[in-house]
């Protein structure tokens, strides 16, 4: 069996242009056996929202003396080397980890094996292919919706799929190149702060923000909405 990097994150919403990573999982796998763990809280610089907080049991408190981004997509990035990514709708993952490296102006081209789309495909039967459903369906142990427990889920899915079906659908299993486009997005200016803070001191309006982690385009589109609301 291949080495590969089982992957996983929690993150503020489904949008890697606006929303942020809260908690990464990741698991290295070589020869079939667990070779070593990737688990971190993010702090998004942002409030979560009660949505996110219901369903990851991750909350504001437990984020404030996490690290930023900055300080673990490196670490991240080495931890996963060069191994294929694998995951359940890895493109997601993929694509926030990819924004988060551009943003700190570093490379992140992967190959990848998603265990969704294999449910898909060899599993049609099955109502729900979400990653609860096929792990109850091989009988998998997971605890749900927070990052290093889908992460192991995921991996012992895929052995599950690879042991069953390999051997007849090999071009299944094949790794696919990832692909997302991102632009990296340089940190709030100073002229942004001043007119930010301006706005919502004038219409007495709080963010759930810090101001001083917004990007460039964060920063815009919140004046931008503003405006339209409140007017200038």
């Amino acid at each position: 069996m291949m080495d590969y990097i089982s992957l996983d994150l929690e993150t503020t919403g489904l949008n890697p242009k606006r929303d942020r990573i809260i908690e990464v999982g990741a698991v290295k796998v070589h020869k079939g056996e667990v070779a070593g763990e990737f688990q971190s809280l993010v702090n998004p610089g942002r409030e979560l929202g009660e949505m996110v907080c219901g369903l990851t049991g991750i909350n504001d408190e437990m984020l404030l003396d996490a690290p930023e981004i900055g300080d673990i997509i490196g670490p991240l990035l080495k931890f996963i080397g060069d191994d294929i990514l694998v995951g359940h709708r890895v493109l997601f993952d993929y694509s926030f980890v990819k924004k988060a490296a551009v943003n700190h102006s570093l490379s992140f081209e992967k190959m990848g094996i998603d265990t969704l789309k294999l449910s898909r495909k060899l599993l049609p039967e099955l109502e729900s292919k979400s990653l609860e459903s096929v792990c109850k369906y091989y009988g998998i142990e997971h605890k749900a919706h927070r990052a290093i427990g889908d992460a192991r889920a995921a991996s012992d899915l895929y052995q599950k799929l690879a042991g069953q079906f390999y051997q007849d659908n090999e071009e299944e299993f094949r790794p696919k190149q990832l692909v997302y486009l991102a632009k990296k997005e340089g940190p709030v200016s100073k002229r942004q702060k001043e007119r930010l803070y301006k706005l919502l001191d004038k219409h007495k309006l709080t963010i759930a923000y810090n101001v001083d982690k917004l990007t460039r385009n964060e920063a815009d589109r919140i004046m931008d909405e503003i405006l339209a609301k409140y007017g200038r």
